[in-house]
């Protein structure tokens, strides 16, 4: 069976998914409720998302409110968050718990930096990967007599131009982020 461009390009598309994701992740001195995406609550017995067993709001750019709906659950969302790597220490009322995020220190943006930059760099190699598997993919399908010598320079330079967008796009998603990170 011959090899499919749009199937790489899927791949490439679900790496900058990835990266989107992992990017929204990360907390920028302002309020993101992204950020407790990751955070599982133990609810009787079962680990549920913290989205699915309460109100995610975000009243003010530096404070993210959690309401459980059962009340009583608002001890194991405190321990989640806390057991959680998103370093803020929720404030509980009773009823609800306010998580508020402090203003970024300089050391602590450009600590951010490094790592959103870390993020990029994996996810081009993830793009490099998936190109070199597409070239070899087309280089067995013409090896099989599936492709012609010049389908092949012409599938090589399709899947490079691929390539070449989603590196583009990878950095401008990490500009982005990082000019988030570094306002103050």
């Amino acid at each position: 069976m011959a090899a499919n461009i749009n199937d790489f390009e899927a791949k490439m598309k679900k790496s900058l998914s990835v990266l989107n994701a992992d990017l929204a992740s990360i907390r920028a001195g302002r309020a993101n409720p992204a950020i407790l995406d990751k955070v599982t609550v133990d609810y009787y017995g079962v680990a549920t998302p913290l989205t699915q067993i309460g109100t995610v709001s975000v009243p003010d750019p530096r404070c993210i409110l959690i309401q459980p709906w059962d009340a009583s659950i608002l001890k194991e969302v405190e321990k989640a968050i806390l057991a959680s790597d998103i370093g803020i220490t929720p404030n509980n009322d009773g009823k609800s718990l306010r998580l508020n995020f402090p203003p970024l220190t300089e050391e602590r943006r450009k600590e951010l930096v490094k790592g959103i930059r870390k993020r990029g760099e994996d996810a081009k190699v993830a793009v490099r990967s998936i190109r070199r598997d597409a070239m070899d993919a087309f280089k067995n399908d013409k090896k099989n007599g599936d492709l012609t010598e010049d389908d092949l320079k012409n599938i090589e330079n399709d899947v490079q131009k691929l390539t070449d967008k989603y590196i583009k796009e990878i950095d401008v998603t990490i500009a982005a982020k990082e000019k988030e990170v570094m306002e103050v």
